[in-house]
């Protein structure tokens, strides 16, 4: 497991719930600016990945997985119109099919949902 972010805290904060649960061998977690152009570029090939933005998006990271595409990726994002944005990207640019989506309330008496998309490639 890899894990990116923007945050020195949270990076800091699944070491230690990896240390926590003895995956430290198992995992790494790197500090980066997710939205520059590229960030992620110098972290290889995956198979599989995640992506969890905030409100902005992920604009930048979804177009600088041209070439180095995982097979499957799962969007979770708070903002639908960040999602179809990028879903758009993902689907017409990189030939990326959306295989499944949903929504989940996670704040009550809100106008607030989150959604999930999977996106695969053959």
């Amino acid at each position: 497991v890899t894990g990116v972010e923007g945050s020195a805290a949270l990076v800091a904060r699944a070491a230690e719930n990896a240390r926590h649960n003895g995956l430290e061998g198992q995992c790494a977690f790197e500090q980066t600016n997710l939205f520059e152009a590229g960030a992620c570029a110098g972290l290889g090939q995956f198979d599989k990945q995640l992506i969890d933005p905030p409100r902005e998006g992920a604009v930048e990271l979804v177009k600088s997985l041209a070439g180095r595409e995982p097979r499957r990726i799962v969007y979770v994002s708070c903002d639908p119109a960040t999602l179809a944005r990028d879903a758009r990207i993902l689907v017409e640019l990189l030939g990326y099919r959306l295989s499944q989506a949903g929504v989940v309330n996670m704040f009550a008496h809100t106008a607030h949902v989150e959604s999930i998309a999977v996106f695969d490639r053959e």
